[in-house]
């Protein structure tokens, strides 16, 4: 049964990866897309792989004219807006604070945290005017505790999305909108590749796949309304690291 049949769900970061994933399994369920990503071409992969009438708006997420405009055109072309996944994420080379530079913060702070802030911001008054509506947003579990491997720009901008979510459902829940917070450990996505030292292939298959982030977002966004769902970690079995 297609459980989300007449709902319109945003999905950012949605060219490769997670995003990707996420977006396949939304229209599984039978919501109409709207894929946001930085690259036409990855978009109009991801679209053509979900099949239907996906459309697709390459803007970053780090550029609030952008996202208002986008999602301004969103809601009026489709009608509604009743689900935001905001999956658009990354990262840096240099991390630490011994090597990360001004420039380094910018980048990751501006798309992680930023970016967050910005579409949920342009979403909520078409959800408040609906009554109703779903935000998902991808943490990390280095945004539940620091992590030397992420870096502390990746650590600070998701211990923010987390503050950010739990903002929303404190203020948000009187016009029935919901806020979760997914908080993956390592996943094998194009990401590892910006790792000062990137992990060994035949490791990656023991991490967590998109897919399995895909199918949390499914969970949240198919229980029903009355259901809020603060927070949900999700790590790999096998413990490679500490």
């Amino acid at each position: 049964m297609s459980r989300l049949t007449g709902q319109v769900a945003i999905v950012t970061g949605a060219g490769s990866g997670m995003g990707r994933e996420i977006a396949r399994a939304l229209a599984q369920e039978g919501a109409s897309l709207a894929l946001i990503g930085r690259r036409s071409s990855p978009l109009a992969e991801t679209a053509a792989l979900v099949g239907g009438t996906a459309r697709t708006f390459a803007i970053d997420v780090a550029q609030w004219d952008a996202v208002e405009r986008t999602i301004a055109t969103i809601a009026r072309e489709l009608g509604r807006i009743d689900i935001l996944v905001n999956n658009a994420g990354t990262n840096t080379r240099r991390r630490s604070w011994k090597d990360a530079e001004i420039a380094d913060w910018d980048v990751v702070v501006r798309t992680n945290l930023d970016g967050v802030f910005f579409t949920t911001r342009a979403v909520l008054p078409t959800m408040r005017s609906q009554g109703s509506g779903l935000i998902v947003n991808i943490s990390s579990l280095a945004g539940r505790s620091a992590s030397v491997i992420s870096g502390a720009p990746y650590s600070a901008s998701k211990h923010g999305v987390v503050a950010l979510t739990q903002s929303v459902n404190l203020e948000e829940w009187r016009h029935g909108i919901r806020a979760a917070c997914i908080e993956p450990g390592e996943v094998a996505t194009p990401i590892l590749e910006f790792r000062p030292e990137v992990p060994p292939r035949e490791t990656w298959s023991d991490m967590l796949q998109p897919e399995d982030i895909a199918e949390t977002v499914r969970f949240i966004a198919t229980l029903p309304s009355r259901v809020l769902v603060d927070e949900i970690a999700i790590r790999p079995r096998v413990r490679r690291l500490g």
